[in-house]
């Protein structure tokens, strides 16, 4: 071969190579602002094209978008983009401080539950501006898995699916009704997935009964389980069936 041929050639394999690692932003921490102008801070597990499905992960009570940090990548793995975002009501896990809630603290701003609504909502439209082909899957865990539910049912355009980890009626003591989940989900009709320890059932049977989808899964572990999307991480000896569980559900969503 020529010189110049095989300038030619290594020129045309380094583009193949940047074609399949051009989207290879696993762990990457971004920023974007919220309506109020807070300023979020998140993890892009971007491995797949920008039409890939794509999946919003939100964390657990008093944690951090460090929930994920085993999770994310196993997703990345079945076929799926994600980002894991800090909301402002949270705090740290997995040695993961969560920078949304430092910075709500600085600024004065509230950081309940029901304050983290419009983080969550921030996220979607990050997708929707920056992954604009992209199906949006909502996943939450425990407080954000009552409102992915609660979301799922009143956003438009429809969330293409959602995965619900321990949900339940969480807000009364922030001053909504005993129903406030229910009255977003029972609107909702995409693919949804609810699980929780075996004790938390009687706390998501009504929303469960509420949702009219015709495509939707529970799981109720046949151990005591865990809460939270936590469930999932290896350290759990019966995270295998739960993982399972997920992964059916997921593959339905790449047809």
């Amino acid at each position: 071969m020529s010189g110049t041929h095989k300038n030619i050639g290594i020129f045309f394999i380094a583009l193949l190579w940047l074609g399949n690692t051009a989207f290879a932003v696993s762990g990457k921490t971004i920023h974007f602002s919220s309506a109020d102008g807070l300023v979020l801070t998140a993890d892009l597990y971007v491995t797949h094209p920008p039409q890939t499905p794509f999946i919003l992960l939100f964390h657990q009570a008093g944690w951090s978008r460090g929930e994920y940090l085993e999770t994310a990548p196993k997703l990345n793995a079945l076929g799926f983009n994600c980002l894991a975002l800090d909301q402002r009501s949270g705090g740290e896990v997995n040695g993961i401080v969560n920078q949304s809630h430092a910075a709500a603290l600085k600024a004065g701003k509230g950081t309940t539950y029901l304050d983290a609504i419009q983080d969550m909502q921030a996220a979607i439209g990050y997708v929707k501006t920056n992954f604009p082909k992209a199906r949006i899957i909502l996943w939450g865990s425990s407080y954000s898995a009552a409102l992915v539910l609660r979301l799922a049912g009143t956003i438009k355009p429809e969330p293409a699916a959602v995965l619900s980890f321990s949900p339940g009626e969480y807000f009364k003591k922030l001053g909504q009704s005993g129903h406030f989940v229910r009255d977003g989900a029972q609107h909702i009709q995409c693919p949804v997935f609810i699980a929780s320890a075996r004790s938390e059932v009687p706390a998501w049977d009504a929303i469960w009964k509420s949702i009219p989808s015709g495509q939707k899964v529970r799981f109720i572990p046949k151990t005591a389980g865990h809460h939270g999307s936590r469930a999932l991480w290896k350290k759990f000896t019966d995270s295998k069936a739960l993982w399972k569980a997920v992964k059916a559900f997921l593959t339905t969503l790449l047809q």
